[in-house]
């Protein structure tokens, strides 16, 4: 009878203890993506050192709990002031969708066929929020003002456009945010020097 009523009672606690999925942000890998982007726009793409497709994919974590398939050998205290589990999974960011690499090819044209000069010039800068600004309109030449104004608009919609597909494509909208920062650090990193960026609320040029 203590038998029978043993087993109802680890099946209980089995199915009790509560499992929790967290997907956390994958940092590393959004770092890597952003690198690959960053320097595809910038025109350096041959410079980038692509993954090896071969190799183990990083930043997976497995089950923070193994449940045991037999349950012969269950050793019920495990389970004994388990509340919750958490088991961690990051996929790798993927930056291989039509809508991201339409932005990346309107990003990297405009940036070689305008922008460049701008930020050669020093007119340009990068933000600290990712975005491109013009820093000192009076690097540009008067005719030139109006297109680099415009080159620059049309630049910013493009980069807040990629780091809400980026998230939304890897299946997290609410990462978008952290997209943001992560690119805004990558921008900066991969500046060419004499190049201007934001810092600390100020300018510093590389």
């Amino acid at each position: 009878m203590k038998q029978w009523l043993g087993m109802p009672v680890a099946g209980a606690l089995l199915l009790s203890a509560c499992v929790t999925i967290n997907v956390y942000f994958p940092a590393a890998e959004a770092k890597e993506a952003a690198r690959e982007f960053v320097e595809k726009v910038i025109n350096e793409a041959d410079k980038v050192e692509m993954k090896d497709p071969s190799a183990p994919a990083g930043g997976m974590a497995s089950l923070g709990m193994r449940i045991r398939s037999d349950l012969s050998g269950f050793d019920p205290w495990v389970l004994v002031g388990i509340g919750s589990a958490q088991a961690q999974s990051a996929p790798d960011i993927s930056l291989k969708t039509p809508a991201i690499q339409a932005i990346q090819s309107r990003m990297e044209s405009r940036f070689n066929a305008t922008l460049r000069g701008g930020f050669d010039s020093g007119a340009l800068g990068f933000t600290a929020d990712g975005l491109v600004t013009v820093r000192d309109a009076g690097k540009l030449e008067l005719k030139d003002r109006v297109g680099m104004n415009a080159a620059v608009a049309d630049d910013n919609r493009d980069r807040k456009a990629v780091y809400r597909e980026v998230a939304v494509a890897n299946g997290h909208p609410e990462w978008e945010t952290q997209i943001r920062d992560v690119f805004a650090r990558q921008w900066i990193a991969s500046a060419r020097p004499g190049w201007w960026y934001q810092s600390g609320g100020s300018w510093k040029q590389k």
